[in-house]
């Protein structure tokens, strides 16, 4: 519709006042919402076997595993994880129970994380637990962790001083695609720590490989990894099959952390 004649003037003056159109239009930035105290997570997966540093604690069958998580902004952190494993490995215990706190910071493309991790193995006919100190490191996609056991390794005697390095990596390719991979060094064993391999070998450091891949649909991630080890070793219910649980195998998973 065309302006009348009465409008038309009354536009032109109301653009002609300095600053007044541009303040009625004007939209006031919305405050950023401030960083919160701290933040409550939880964690829960199925997988088709349980893993640790590339030995099967489940006789290489499925774990369903989850805990949760506490996180201050200051950087602070505690946490709880927890797993089925092969009750023949753990002296009649069927879960495993880990417990771990630390602080970690970022520095721009850098991190630190350093803490404590107790393991611990509920229902056992005798105490089985191991106590580990640990310092991280990360930049960009790659991270680098050492883990150093302050007690008995897993309670075997005078296995203290173990030690676990651990390289990882991972990349997001976007449209939730992503890759991972790693390498481990279980080293430091000694006396009853050594693994006996099924060759009749004993092994006193074993060295672990992985790399997978993740689709991230709705906060739910699937996963598909390859993992190995260089040593041929039979524990727990395996032994009695003389089967071989740190062996090449393929890991499927689903996970979501809520």
């Amino acid at each position: 519709m065309k302006p009348s004649r009465f409008v038309l003037p009354a536009l032109l003056a109301l653009s002609a006042m300095p600053g007044l159109a541009q303040t009625t239009a004007a939209v006031p930035a919305a405050e950023p919402k401030p960083e919160p105290e701290f933040a409550f997570t939880g964690n829960l997966g199925i997988f088709s076997d349980y893993r640790f540093r590339g030995i099967s604690q489940t006789n290489k069958k499925p774990a369903i595993q989850g805990g949760v998580d506490f996180a201050h902004k200051s950087g602070w952190y505690l946490g709880n994880w927890n797993s089925n494993v092969d009750s023949a490995l753990f002296n009649g215990a069927n879960i495993e129970m880990d417990f771990y706190g630390g602080w970690k910071h970022g520095f721009g493309d850098f991190g630190v994380d350093v803490g404590a991790l107790y393991y611990c193995y509920p229902g056992s006919d005798s105490r089985i637990s191991n106590t580990e100190l640990y310092v991280g490191g990360s930049w960009g996609p790659l991270s680098l962790k050492y883990s150093y056991a302050v007690s008995d390794f897993f309670s075997i005697d005078d296995s203290k001083g173990a030690y676990y390095l651990l390289l990882s990596g991972a990349h997001d390719f976007g449209n939730g695609f992503g890759v991972n991979a790693s390498v481990g060094y279980q080293g430091g064993l000694k006396n009853g720590a050594c693994y006996t391999e099924m060759n009749g070998q004993v092994a006193c450091s074993v060295a672990d490989f992985k790399v997978g891949g993740t689709y991230t649909i709705d906060g739910w991630v699937l996963g598909l990894a390859y993992v190995t080890t260089n040593r041929d070793i039979t524990l727990g219910t395996a032994a009695s099959s003389n089967r071989n649980i740190s062996g090449g195998t393929a890991l499927v998973s689903v996970s979501k952390t809520f």
